[in-house]
């Protein structure tokens, strides 16, 4: 029997079960699943498995709920396609995109229906054209009552027709604060196959990725508990500690020169040491570079050219540092620092003591093969320096689109110029809805969204913007996820995006919304002018500053001389930083130049120049406050008192627009 016929039986098999779960008793429908190894096997299914006590809401609840009631663990076979299978896998739910996404939103109608969310707007039914009627479009803060009451200890039931085995912190600095997101064990199988996908992906393009190693730096973040008791953490801690990742087989794709015991260590710092320390050990065997995101990747780069010495000295002596005290790292890293080498401990020197370090990621990891970090969004500001390390001649990547809510999709075009990154979205990853955006990205958090105004995956536009909503098992309903796409291209049926920016407005003082894609490109347009003199801008953030009368806006920057040359960079003088105020405002829009210059209702914009390692010290603040460092980005707004007053204490020197910004009727 061909591959698509299986697939299409066992997709059969698993959905008749569905149908048939109102009119068999639980010890029947359990005898059948566990035989049906069809119905585990298809991705696009659910797969539940639990013996924690769950009571349903009524007996409208379909599988996932009666499972639940059970004591019975199912046989499971791991949502898993690797290699080939992965790719076929990957055409199959691309072709039949349509179809994949109204089973997807079939099976959590009829798992989650019951639930005391839905019902009050469908009344017990799983009807699709009743949801997209009477559920509404909404923002976290219609949901975050129904999350925190689970948190506080009550039912799953209230949003879920699956246990809520964990609560999923969002970026600390993705508008302002934690939101908790609800996850269940399934949610665990979806992650892995779509990282799954990305070594194939990759080997295609890029053959022979299993002839060495892979230095990722990677990183968890301690937990806290919720009042129930319920685990609240990061997605990608949750991922690190799951035995999807702990217990995973071994893979010459997935050969990490880290040990799992270093990546779990809780201190970053500890942890930093030990898997750059094993990154450079192991240097002659690497062939990949990366970090979830870009800042993250610099921040290790960074940490390298301060405790290089000291790293060289671990090695010559084959001895860990003293200052590695946590058991578990000092135990793993034991059998990577065996014994002396002081002849790589001389290269590692003669490289990182050679003065510039352009291009210092080719030489200290010369097989590398290309760098993997999120470089889409603001994090494209981090482009220049990356290329400043690797000399620009390690390919930089990009291969996945998730967050906290859900995992969303991969690039299937990994070589792609970074201008051109754009994710196929995958439609078993949950259901997807997008809210035209027709005046740009203009749409605020209080604008209502009429629901016969968003349109399904399959009916978006080439060319068009639109804001993603998704639902999942977990308990989102048409939920605002904040992210601004626009549709670049289909693979098979299935829509690519490129990610724009976040729907968020970042700054306003009068009339004026600027968003962190308008500040982005303002920004962008004047970093130019520092780079013709041998500067690069590190790091920025802003925050409107209505102290004074005209309120006005204000950029952090923290600048790095890039010249090889023994005379150096050109003075950095305050009209260089003057003519990049002009360059920002000048890049804004229509309305703020107005406000600016008609209105008079905005002041002239300030850049505040700050001292090197500022932003890392923002991130130790954002960190130490309960983010993750690997879900860490820069705030693009600040927000936080203790943030600004840390800025201001660093700042060197402030810069003034020495003009009005053009405008014209």
């Amino acid at each position: 029997m061909s591959y698509g016929k299986r697939r299409r039986r066992a997709i059969q098999t698993g959905y008749n079960l569905f149908r048939r779960t109102a009119m068999v008793g639980v010890p029947k429908l359990l005898k059948h699943a566990v035989t049906s190894k069809k119905f585990i096997r298809s991705s696009i299914l659910l797969q539940p498995h639990s013996t924690i006590s769950h009571k349903p809401a009524d007996s409208r609840t379909k599988l996932g709920m009666l499972l639940q009631q059970s004591s019975v663990t199912l046989y499971k076979e791991p949502l898993e396609f690797k290699g080939e299978d992965a790719l076929r896998e990957l055409e199959t739910l691309t072709i039949n995109a349509g179809e994949v996404q109204e089973r997807i939103l079939r099976e959590i109608l009829m798992s989650n229906g019951a639930t005391e969310y839905l019902s009050k707007y469908m009344n017990g039914s799983t009807d699709i054209s009743i949801f997209k009627c009477n559920v509404p479009v909404v923002m976290y803060d219609m949901i975050q009552p129904y999350i925190q009451r689970v948190a506080n200890g009550e039912d799953s039931s209230i949003i879920s027709g699956y246990p809520i085995t964990e609560m999923l912190r969002s970026s600390g600095t993705s508008g302002g604060k934690p939101r908790l997101m609800p996850s269940i064990a399934e949610d665990l199988d979806r992650r892995t196959y779509l990282y799954n996908l990305i070594l194939p992906i990759m080997n295609k393009h890029i053959p022979g990725l299993d002839k060495g190693k892979a230095m990722y730096l990677l990183f968890v973040k301690a937990e806290v508990l919720t009042p129930s008791g319920i685990p609240a953490r990061s997605v990608l801690t949750s991922y690190y500690k799951s035995q999807h990742f702990q217990c995973r087989s071994w893979d010459p794709f997935n050969d990490y020169t880290s040990p799992d015991e270093v990546i779990l260590c809780q201190d970053s710092h500890q942890s930093m040491y030990c898997q750059l320390l094993s990154g450079l050990i192991h240097r002659r065997h690497v062939l990949r570079l990366g970090a979830v995101f870009a800042s993250a990747f610099l921040r290790s780069i960074s940490f390298l050219e301060q405790h290089w010495p000291n790293l060289a000295n671990d090695i010559r002596s084959g001895q860990l540092s003293p200052t590695i005290t946590d058991a578990n790292c000092r135990l793993a890293m034991s059998s990577i620092v065996a014994s002396p080498n002081p002849d790589l401990a001389d290269e590692i020197e003669a490289i990182c003591g050679c003065g510039s370090w352009r291009g210092i990621l080719g030489r200290l990891w010369p097989k590398t093969k290309y760098i993997e970090a999120v470089l889409t969004g603001t994090m494209a500001q981090y482009v220049p320096m990356l290329e400043f390390y690797s000399g620009g001649k390690i390919p930089l990547i990009c291969t996945m689109y998730a967050s906290s809510e859900c995992y969303f999709g991969v690039n299937i075009r990994p070589l792609c110029d970074l201008t051109e990154v754009s994710y196929t979205l995958l439609p078993n990853m949950g259901y997807f809805e997008f809210i035209p955006l027709e005046d740009g990205v203009k749409l605020t958090d209080d604008d209502k969204v009429e629901n016969d105004r968003v349109v399904s995956l399959v009916d978006v536009k080439l060319g068009y913007l639109y804001e993603l909503v998704v639902t999942t098992f977990a308990g989102l309903y048409r939920y605002r996820v904040g992210d601004v796409l626009l549709v670049s291209g289909f693979h098979n049926n299935a829509p690519q995006f490129k990610f724009i920016c976040r729907r968020n407005v970042v700054l306003s003082i009068d009339l004026d919304k600027t968003n962190e894609e308008d500040l982005h490109k303002s920004v962008t347009s004047a970093k130019k002018l520092l780079e013709s003199q041998n500067y690069l801008l590190l790091e920025y953030t802003s925050y409107a500053d209505t102290s004074t009368v005209p309120g006005h806006y204000v950029l952090f920057w923290e600048i790095k001389c890039t010249s090889d040359s023994t005379t150096g960079a050109a003075p950095l003088n305050a009209l260089l930083l003057e003519d990049c105020c002009m360059a920002i405002e000048e890049s804004l829009d229509y309305i703020y130049r107005r406000c600016r210059s008609h209105d008079k209702s905005i002041g002239p914009l300030e850049i505040r120049m700050v001292e090197g390692g500022t932003f890392d010290a923002l991130m130790d603040l954002v960190i130490s406050q309960g983010s993750s460092i690997n879900q860490y980005k820069t705030p693009r707004c600040i927000e936080s008192i203790a943030a600004l007053e840390l800025l201001n204490s660093k700042v060197m020197a402030c810069f003034f627009s020495p003009h009005d910004p053009t405008w014209n009727i």
